[in-house]
């Protein structure tokens, strides 16, 4: 375990580094519909690939947001970033959340995509039920992306979706991961910290909405910003690639360290 290197790509060449983590439903591909218009001269992104997912896909884990933020800093230290940002979708959310619980002083910002909140989102038996059979049928990943994006995108959209969450995730890793973002509980570990911390949702996703993100990430991160997305469910990356940068690289930005490339 201890020479295992989380799979990567790095994109730009800025000063300020970035990580960014996916979400459940899919590898570090999560991010290609925004790799085109980052700003990479004021940044560097380095997106990984968590255990269970991508090129990780037949990596052994616990497959937990710990285990994730400890394979994420063991990245950091093998990069030499001493410092850096953190991005992550949904899931994701929750793995950037426990690398700064982890190591408070190494995060510059913190980003949420969607986040699950480091309350864990304990859910109701009949949507349980639905989550915890999608590892094994596909029909129930499509109703979940349909109903996180308020039943509004096209079925060839969704088709595509499903197909690649099939091909990059490990079935016995997705349903493992379902367990530790839904079911762990961590914001006594991070409530009170002063690292500025901007949570983006979508209009039109039922679960991660604004008003949880005021009841949960706004309270406990002493510098918390929300940016609602009107036209974004779930998936802000494929449904307003351009909005979502805007509102992430405004933000990291902010820093103070720096400045707008051109």
């Amino acid at each position: 375990m201890a020479s295992f290197v989380l799979p990567h790509a790095l994109h730009g060449r800025g000063p300020h580094k970035v990580i960014a983590v996916h979400g459940w439903f899919a590898d570090r591909s999560a991010f290609d519909p925004v790799l085109a218009d980052l700003d990479q001269e004021a940044f560097q992104y380095a997106l990984v690939d968590l255990r269970g997912y991508g090129e990780a896909r037949g990596e052994a884990g616990a497959y937990t947001s710990g285990e994730g933020a400890a394979d994420v800093l063991a990245l950091a230290d093998r990069l030499g970033w001493d410092r850096f940002s953190a991005v992550g979708h949904s899931m994701g959310a929750s793995v950037v959340q426990r690398v700064l619980a982890a190591a408070p002083h190494r995060v510059r910002r913190l980003v949420g995509i969607s986040p699950v909140p480091a309350s864990g989102l304990p859910l109701p038996p009949q949507q349980w039920e639905l989550f915890s059979s999608a590892a094994h049928v596909p029909e129930n990943r499509r109703a979940i992306i349909d109903l996180t994006t308020g039943g509004r995108r096209p079925a060839a959209w969704l088709d595509r979706m499903v197909q690649r969450s099939l091909a990059c995730s490990d079935p016995k890793a997705f349903r493992s991961w379902l367990d530790s973002w839904s079911g762990e509980a961590f914001a006594a570990e991070v409530e009170g910290s002063a690292v500025p911390a901007l949570a983006v949702t979508g209009a039109l996703d039922p679960a991660l909405t604004a008003e949880l993100t005021r009841q949960t990430w706004m309270r406990w991160y002493a510098r918390s910003e929300l940016v609602e997305l009107r036209s974004a469910g779930h998936y802000a990356m494929d449904e307003t690639p351009l909005e979502l940068i805007r509102a992430v690289e405004d933000f990291l930005r902010a820093d103070g360290d720096v400045q707008a490339a051109g």
